[in-house]
């Protein structure tokens, strides 16, 4: 029986990211993956919003993705284009990038990481208790750990067997969306219900997003149903021959009730589902793996107790629900009759409006993220600003500090009173300076703290003075018992 201390069932986007957040921190992870390459069909997520490109940045890797993207300076809402350059980020778009190029990109990553991928297989069975999780796996092997994760998908298994419901409302409309060869000229453009027809990414083929009249669950749609599909909406499926891809999607929305079972959680679209309305799926996967990494980590490395693994849940349901709300919102804005056809005019006013932009881009974006860490600061539970430091070694980006995913003490005081030497070997204590204004987004400016205590995950922890006497208590809370071992 093969021993790792973590286990992740699914080599996609989130188990790839969480995969790779525990490497770096030390952590004997494996990734069980039923493909055989990381090839991606063109029908998943074809976008990243800001927030998720920066949590790539916090890793040093945002380049990698960004060379072969297109940045867009606005992001849709129900079918309203709203402007996003006037944000405070260094990412203020919406980065195009298909995930069949986003995947292999950061599975090379996980690779140079050297996280081992156990491809052409799955995860049939697994039984916990209170020593570990036993896993059986689909070639016959059984691997004992300290924990699973299941990253894989809608349809969990994981999720299954851990007993964990997922409450939520089944599909009401349905779509196929393909990527197809035809010897008409078809209709190009949008259409009101969130379909639509236009070039593909090679410049010969046709994309093509197209509701169906019946709502259908099968994942692989046929072609006949796609020209069925086809004709009922344009009357005529111009010349359909040939398919190069095909997929379905629908408006179901589903969460699981809980993100862990012992020492089992869930991450990604095994915690949740939802339209691809503001293409939000991909960076609240990758968002949910960054949040879980460290924490996990701490526990498996012992700096942690248990306890901390809670606070996943605690912090990322919330964020999934809003994300299934307003992706629900968006399907009834994109309705065809003539009532939503009017409620979507009165919101394209609204949202023409400076605060309602705001609150809505930073919604889709995941720049508005507000972890409920209790009063303080506006900062705290929010996103530290990347900014440009003053050091003692020069200019330095905050995120720079976390491309090791290890926590940061930022002090933009002159004192220098604190002992970080009981944390040392977690915890980095930066002197800085910084001279500019404090702008996050949504809130706009705010005054500059004295000191910062950030996460890995690039959340803020704490902040105050050095002198604080509650700091000591917030490296405790978050980053273990002072002198632990890492």
């Amino acid at each position: 029986m093969s021993e790792h201390e973590v286990v992740i069932a699914g080599g996609g986007p989130t188990g790839l990211m969480l995969a790779a957040e525990l490497k770096l921190t030390g952590v004997d992870v494996v990734i069980i993956e039923r493909r055989a390459n990381q090839h991606v069909d063109g029908s998943r997520a074809r976008g990243l919003h800001s927030r998720a490109v920066e949590v790539l940045d916090q890793r040093g890797i945002a380049e990698r993705f960004i060379s072969e993207g297109q940045q867009h300076p606005s992001v849709g809402f129900g079918g309203v284009r709203l402007d996003i350059s006037d944000f405070p980020t260094r990412h203020n778009y919406l980065l195009g990038l298909l995930q069949s190029k986003f995947e292999p990109i950061l599975a090379g990553w996980v690779g140079e990481l050297g996280v081992p991928i156990m491809r052409s297989r799955e995860v049939t069975s697994f039984a916990q208790d209170d020593s570990g999780v036993t896993i059986e796996v689909s070639d016959g092997q059984s691997l004992q750990a300290d924990y699973l994760v299941g990253c894989d998908g809608g349809s969990s298994l994981i999720r299954k067997i851990a007993g964990i419901d997922f409450p939520g409302l089944d599909a009401s409309i349905s779509y196929i969306i393909a990527e197809v060869k035809m010897d008409g000229e078809p209709e190009f453009g949008t259409r009101p219900e969130g379909g639509g027809i236009g070039k593909a990414a090679d410049g010969e083929s046709i994309g093509v997003v197209v509701s169906e009249k019946v709502v259908k669950q099968a994942d692989e749609p046929s072609m006949d149903e796609l020209r069925e599909a086809l004709i009922s909406t344009y009357g005529t499926d111009s010349g359909l021959r040939i398919i190069n891809w095909i997929s379905r999607f629908s408006d179901a929305t589903r969460q699981a009730a809980s993100y862990r079972n012992g020492r089992v959680l869930l991450a990604g679209d095994a915690a949740h589902i939802h339209p691809p309305q503001g293409g939000q799926g991909l960076g609240t996967g990758i968002q949910d793996a960054v949040n879980l990494g460290w924490k996990l980590a701490q526990v498996v490395n012992k700096t942690s107790p248990e306890s901390l693994l809670d606070s996943y849940h605690t912090e990322r349901h919330p964020v999934g629900a809003r994300v299934l709300q307003n992706t629900r919102a968006q399907i009834v804005l994109s309705k065809p009759d003539g009532q939503h056809v009017a409620l979507r005019e009165i919101m394209a006013e609204l949202l023409g409006m400076d605060e309602p932009r705001k609150h809505i881009v930073g919604m889709l974006s995941g720049l508005d993220i507000h972890y409920d860490l209790g009063e303080g600061h506006p900062l705290l539970g929010r996103r530290m600003p990347d900014l440009d430091l003053q050091t003692a070694d020069g200019i330095k980006r905050v995120f720079t500090l976390l491309h090791n995913a290890q926590p940061v003490l930022l002090n933009l005081s002159e004192s220098d009173s604190f002992d970080i030497s009981p944390w040392a070997n977690r915890v980095q204590l930066i002197n800085a300076k910084y001279d500019g204004a404090w702008e996050l987004p949504v809130l706009g400016k705010v005054a500059a703290p004295q000191a910062v205590l950030i996460r890995p995950d690039g959340y803020v922890a704490w902040t105050g003075d050095l002198i604080d006497i509650e700091l000591p208590y917030a490296l405790e809370k978050w980053f273990g018992e002072a002198g632990a071992l890492h």
